[in-house]
């Protein structure tokens, strides 16, 4: 072994050009940022949106509508799907835990029983609202709505 036979490691080097390291370098002056302006100054970072002093898209768009803060979401369920769940599962209390078990809704949502499609049997049904017609409906069977 001879020292002109050294070389580093496999994977401990890096081919990368190495800027700013003086005129004979062939990348040193402006260090490959061009002259003057933002760009070529350190700690230069564009702001999200930003089209160079020109009216960003955001703020030249007109704006419209209204997003009430105070809304209420509610999932909707129907009583076609409570008479399929009934018939599948055999279930005659429906709560909104059972209809989280079975993926009808996620953790968080409250429930409103609508009156979409047939119930042919008796259920009693705890729900956080009632449409007018669900409630007539599964009353009409013998059933019972207690909202949460």
């Amino acid at each position: 072994m001879n020292l002109e036979n050294l070389t580093p490691a496999k994977g401990s080097t890096k081919n990368r050009k190495r800027i700013a390291r003086g005129q004979g370098s062939g990348r040193g002056g402006t260090s490959t940022r061009g002259h003057k302006g933002a760009k070529s100054r350190s700690g230069y970072s564009t702001k999200i949106g930003f089209e160079g002093g020109q009216m960003p898209l955001q703020r030249r768009v007109p704006k419209f509508g209204f997003k009430n803060i105070n809304r209420v979401e509610y999932k909707a369920i129907n009583l076609d799907i409570i008479q399929s769940l009934v018939e599948r599962k055999n279930i005659t209390e429906i709560t909104p835990e059972v209809l989280r078990e079975n993926g009808l809704v996620s953790r968080n949502e409250l429930v409103k029983i609508l009156g979409r499609g047939e119930l042919t049997s008796k259920v009693n049904i705890t729900a956080h609202k009632f449409s007018g017609t669900a409630k007539s409906v599964i009353e009409e069977k013998g059933g019972n709505c207690s909202e949460i």
